[in-house]
C-alpha cells in the first residue's frame, strides 16, 4: 500500500458493465459539501463503454482496468491498495450518496475513535422510505443480513448503533483496519465476502458503528442482472461453506450445528422454490475444491485472535437476535405470521 495521508476518504467503486448506472453515482460526488476525497473506478473487463465514458465525462477520477471480470474481492482490493488516504469508503455503483454524507463520514470517524468500521443508512433507490440495511447483521449460520432491509424507515433507523459489520456495498473502513484484518477474500470473487471480513473483524476485536445520517441509496444487483440466478445461488452456496470452514473452529461448528443444518435446510427449500438445483450443486462442488485452503487460512485467522471463542459466539448469537428481529418486523409490516420465528427465538437463541 501508498504512505498514508493525513486526512482524507479513499473511495473506491467495483464496476462491471455498469456505464448506465455510473452518471448518478458520479454525479452524487461531486455534488459532496465536502471536498476531502478521491475516487478510484476499478473496471472489472466492462464491455459496454465504462471505462471510455469515465475518461471522458469525470476525466479526474483515476481509473484501474482489468481486462476481464476479476470478481468484487479483486477489484475492490486493487482499488485498496491504490490509495493512501486514513479511510476507506466502499461504494457499489448502483448507489447515489446524499450530498452530506461524506461530510458526516469524515466527521463521525474522527469523533467515533473507537470504531474501526462504520455502516451507512443505505435505502432503497426507487422507494426512498424503504430500508435497504441500516448495518449488517449475521446468522450462525455463515451468512450475513442488512438489518432493516425492506423495512420502512422509522424513528428506530434514526440511532446511532453498534452493529456486527457492514455491507461492502456501502461501508467506510479505516485503513488501519486492513492491516490487521487483511484484505477481502479473493478466493469469494463475489458474494459473502464481506461477512467472512466482519467475521475476521470481530475476532480481532474491531467494532463497527451504524450512522444513520450517513445516507446513501441503493439500486441493488444492477450489475448481475437479478437476485436470484445461476451465478448468485452458485457464488452464495460456495461461500456460505468457506466461511463456515475458514470462520468456526470445531467447537463452535458443534455449538451451532443446529442453526446451521435448519439454515442449510430451508436454503435448500428455497433453491428449488426457484428452480436453481443444478446452480446450487455447482455450489457444492466447487467449495471442494478449496475446502482445504480455506481451513488453512482459518488455522491463521485462529491463532491470531483477540477475542476468545465464547466471547465471539457471543457476538454472533447477539446479531443473530437483531437479525431475527428486524425480519419479524419486515413480516409484520407485510402483514405475514412469525410463530416460527418466535418459536425459533425461544428454542434456539
Amino acid at each position: 500500500m501508498n504512505e498514508p495521508a493525513e486526512s482524507g476518504i479513499d473511495i473506491v467503486i467495483p464496476n462491471w458493465n455498469g456505464r448506465r448506472l455510473l452518471e448518478t453515482c458520479l454525479a452524487s460526488l461531486e455534488k459532496q459539501t465536502v471536498a476531502d476525497f478521491k475516487v478510484t473506478v476499478v473496471d472489472n473487463g466492462s464491455t459496454d463503454g465504462s471505462a471510455a465514458y469515465i475518461t471522458d465525462h469525470f476525466p479526474a477520477i483515476d481509473l484501474l482496468q482489468f481486462p476481464a471480470n476479476q470478481g468484487f474481492s479483486v477489484a475492490v482490493n486493487r482499488g485498496i491498495k491504490n490509495g493512501c488516504l486514513p479511510l476507506v469508503l466502499l461504494l457499489n455503483n448502483d448507489t447515489e450518496l446524499d450530498e452530506h454524507c461524506l461530510e458526516v463520514l469524515l466527521e463521525s470517524s474522527a469523533k467515533e475513535s473507537a470504531y474501526d468500521m462504520f455502516a451507512l443508512k443505505m435505502l432503497a433507490f426507487h422507494q426512498r422510505s424503504v430500508l435497504d440495511g441500516a448495518g449488517d447483521g449475521v446468522l450462525r449460520g455463515g451468512v450475513g443480513y442488512r438489518l432493516g432491509t425492506m423495512e420502512k424507515d422509522s424513528p428506530a433507523y434514526g440511532l446511532k448503533k453498534e452493529v456486527f459489520g457492514a455491507c461492502a456495498g456501502a461501508a467506510l473502513y479505516r485503513r488501519s483496519l486492513f492491516d490487521r484484518v487483511g484484505l477481502f477474500d479473493e478466493d469469494f470473487f463475489a458474494y459473502l465476502e464481506d461477512v467472512d471480513f466482519n467475521m475476521r473483524a470481530v475476532r480481532y476485536g474491531s467494532r463497527c458503528l451504524y450512522l444513520p445520517e450517513a445516507i446513501v441509496y441503493h439500486i441493488g444487483s444492477a450489475s448481475s442482472g437479478s437476485k436470484i440466478n445461476n451465478f448468485t445461488v452458485k457464488l452464495s452456496t460456495r461461500n456460505n461453506i468457506f466461511v463456515l470452514v475458514k470462520n468456526y473452529t470445531p467447537k463452535t461448528m458443534l455449538r451451532f450445528l443446529l442453526p446451521i443444518i435448519i439454515y442449510q435446510f430451508f436454503w435448500f427449500i428455497f433453491v428449488i422454490k426457484k428452480k436453481q438445483l443444478p446452480a446450487y450443486l455447482a455450489g457444492i462442488f466447487s467449495s471442494l475444491r478449496l475446502i482445504g485452503r480455506m481451513a488453512k487460512k482459518g488455522g491463521v485467522l485462529k491463532n491470531k485472535s483477540v477475542l476468545s471463542e465464547p466471547a465471539i459466539r457471543e457476538k454472533i448469537i447477539a446479531s443473530e437476535r437483531d437479525v431475527v428481529s428486524s425480519i419479524m418486523c419486515r413480516r409484520e409490516q407485510q402483514m405475514k405470521t412469525n410463530k416460527v420465528f418466535q418459536i425459533y427465538l425461544r428454542l434456539l437463541c
